[in-house]
């Protein structure tokens, strides 16, 4: 009898250990030799630009080597705030990812000059962090949400060969279809008084009035860009929207997200029919309620080459919130699927 007990204290103890081995503490939060681990992850990177040199501001968080997710935050003008969220899923799914303030946004610099917010110089400003951040086509994934979605597009279709996948959340690839979506299908739903008094100010090009920007805020914003009251907003999006460049937001989006309206820069940007050169693996996210189409967001999963459809039905402009469950766990899903392909 006390041999067989003493048999099963030694198995026991056998167990315990190889368990023990078997858990290991993960090394994503192991900040050993990283260069950034004296700024907490913090790294200011330089871009060359016309009119002189200026630091972005990034941030990580954890350590993957087979995964790097850079976010690419709306506006144009917005900031990496709000992506807040997502620090209650990606460190458990073990997914490194980087805050990024776009020129001209939050902790980045702003030469405060119009001739530097374009396409092409900001898709430059996105090579130049990804070359700076160590990431490449076995590691590199990008997700742009929004104004970002647009900034992602056109960073894959010069740059594709550097990724490992593309995420485009919340955006359609075509903003006269965007803008059609507004006037046909979202505006008539609002109430009568409130459309006809958003037409009014309109038909005078009066779109930085407060009384027009009051009523897109009150009316369009809770039900199509975050479906909760203004002052119930989580605090990361309210600190976003408190810290907006709006002079950037207004030159390149338009005064509100109702649409794009007066002489903004991407009024006309439609990449439809070169959808089809993106070969990556791109994953699209629509929410029920967006202010963009979310059939529209399913055809651009269609229009490249090897695209997936995420869509969150509780979801608006930031599904990331108000469908939040459906949105980590569809996005962790795809991230892990590409980075399981051999």
């Amino acid at each position: 009898m006390k041999k067989l007990s003493s048999l099963l204290l030694m198995a026991t103890l056998v167990f315990s250990a190889c368990n023990f081995d078997n858990n290991k503490p993960s090394a994503y939060h192991d900040n050993a030799n990283r260069e950034d681990t004296l700024t907490g992850g913090v790294k200011l990177i330089p871009i060359t630009t016309s009119k002189g040199v200026f630091n972005v501001w990034t941030k990580r968080v954890g350590n993957n080597p087979k995964i790097k997710v850079l976010l690419l935050h709306g506006g144009p003008g917005s900031t990496h705030e709000y992506f807040e969220c997502f620090d209650s899923y990606f460190p458990k799914a073990e997914i490194e990812y980087y805050y990024y303030d776009q020129l001209g946004s939050a902790y980045s610099d702003n030469p405060n000059d119009s001739s530097l917010w374009n396409l092409p110089r900001f898709v430059e400003e996105v090579e130049t962090v990804r070359k700076a951040l160590g990431m490449d086509s076995s590691n590199f994934f990008l997700l742009g949400h929004s104004w970002g979605g647009i900034l992602a597009t056109e960073y894959a279709l010069k740059y594709q060969k550097n990724l490992k996948g593309l995420i485009i959340s919340n955006m359609v690839p075509s903003i006269p279809d965007y803008v059609k979506y507004a006037n046909e299908v979202l505006g008539p739903k609002l109430p009568k008084e409130v459309l006809a008094s958003i037409r009014a100010f309109e038909a005078k090009g009066d779109y930085t009035n407060p009384g027009y920007l009051k009523i897109i805020t009150d009316y369009y914003y809770p039900e199509h860009v975050l479906r909760m009251p203004v002052a119930n907003w989580p605090d990361p999006v309210k600190r976003t929207f408190a810290r907006m460049n709006y002079p950037l937001y207004l030159k390149m989006q338009g005064p509100s997200e109702f649409g794009v309206v007066g002489d903004a820069v991407l009024k006309n940007w439609d990449r439809k029919a070169d959808l089809k050169t993106i070969t990556v693996p791109t994953l699209s996210i629509g929410g029920e309620f967006d202010t963009m189409d979310p059939k529209a967001m399913e055809e651009l999963s269609k229009l490249v080459n090897d695209g997936q459809f995420l869509y969150c039905p509780k979801g608006s402009h930031m599904s990331m919130y108000d469908d939040q469950f459906t949105y980590f766990t569809g996005l962790v899903k795809f991230i892990k699927g590409v980075d399981a392909r051999k």
